[in-house]
């Protein structure tokens, strides 16, 4: 893991989402020191608002600090791994994640004809906020959930005490930024040819997804992640609904270098849906107070990264 000041942004070019970019690799992980943690208290609430349903799950307690978990495109909550919420909440944290539209338990929406944007996004984060009682909380996104985080924070920056990114890339950075590899853009394309309405053809494709978004800096338990995935996979009924990610538009009144919440950054060396320049043009357009390097760390939350990724967030921002 590098710590360091943050260096000058590369070029930009406008990046689309990857398909199946599900981004968080330490969800499946096994953990082997779970005994204390679990022990603290969670609880499940049920947002309604109209005919919007938006499933959630808090960890620890309320009288701590709160921290908003965003996951990212297709991912259901449960890819904030459930250890690594009980590790936060153990250091002192009332963790909340929830599960965005057309994902896990939340309201699903026709394939192929998303009513949303990114912009309806941010305000369920709000949303989740409000049902909580919670003024202000830290915020913390990841993939897609960055970019929600984004302009949750640029919409309502007194709902955000601090903001952390995690592999994501800048919204609407002039510039040019290098795209994913070209070996995740082979595999993505694949997910065109996939029928998401078949178990067997999606469990199989988000598996290797998940491979291939992997780091180089650990192993990757595959039997693991297919359990994981096929979990997932029951408790939200499929994924075919959450394939209308791809297709969100929104963010475009974002200004990163406007962005006033106290800003984390961290991303992975060897991301490959988001290459490693993303979050360094990112750290610089923002001037984020703090920029972490996750050596050989991919495009996930893996096991072997939680400590300091934990440690960097409950101590952002600086006192």
């Amino acid at each position: 893991m590098k710590n360091h000041t943050v260096p000058k942004a590369p070029n930009r070019r406008d990046l689309m989402l990857g398909a199946a970019a599900l981004a968080a690799g330490g969800a499946f992980t096994r953990s082997k020191a779970m005994a204390a943690e679990t022990s603290l208290r969670t609880a499940d609430k049920t947002i309604e608002d109209g005919d919007l349903r938006i499933a959630t799950q808090a960890f620890g307690d309320r009288s701590d600090p709160p921290v908003l978990l965003i996951m990212g495109a297709m991912a259901s909550m449960l890819w904030w791994p459930d250890a690594f919420c009980h590790r936060l909440a153990a250091r002192g944290r009332h963790v909340i994640r929830y599960d965005n539209r057309d994902t896990g338990l939340s309201t699903k929406y026709e394939p192929g004809s998303a009513t949303y944007t990114k912009d309806d996004m941010a305000r369920d984060a709000v949303r989740v906020l409000d049902a909580y009682g919670i003024a202000a909380a830290h915020v913390a996104g990841m993939s897609l959930g960055g970019m929600i985080a984004q302009i949750m924070a640029s919409q309502t920056p007194e709902r955000v005490a601090s903001l952390t990114l995690i592999s994501t890339t800048p919204l609407n950075l002039d510039g040019r930024l290098p795209p994913s590899t070209e070996d995740y853009m082979r595999h993505s394309a694949k997910g065109e040819t996939i029928d998401w309405t078949d178990r067997g053809q999606v469990i199989d494709f988000v598996a290797q997804d998940v491979r291939m978004i992997a780091g180089t800096s650990h192993p990757h338990d595959a039997q693991a992640a297919r359990a994981f995935i096929e979990r997932d996979y029951d408790r939200s009924g499929g994924y075919l609904s959450a394939t209308n990610h791809f297709m969100l538009t929104g963010g475009d009144a974002v200004n990163v270098s406007s962005l006033k919440p106290p800003l984390l950054v961290i991303h992975g060396t060897a991301d490959p849906l988001y290459p490693i320049e993303h979050g360094r043009a990112l750290a610089k357009a923002a001037k984020a107070e703090r920029f972490i390097e996750l050596d050989g760390g991919g495009h996930e939350m893996h096991e072997a990264h939680w400590g300091e990724i934990i440690d960097a967030i409950v101590k952002h921002p600086a006192e």
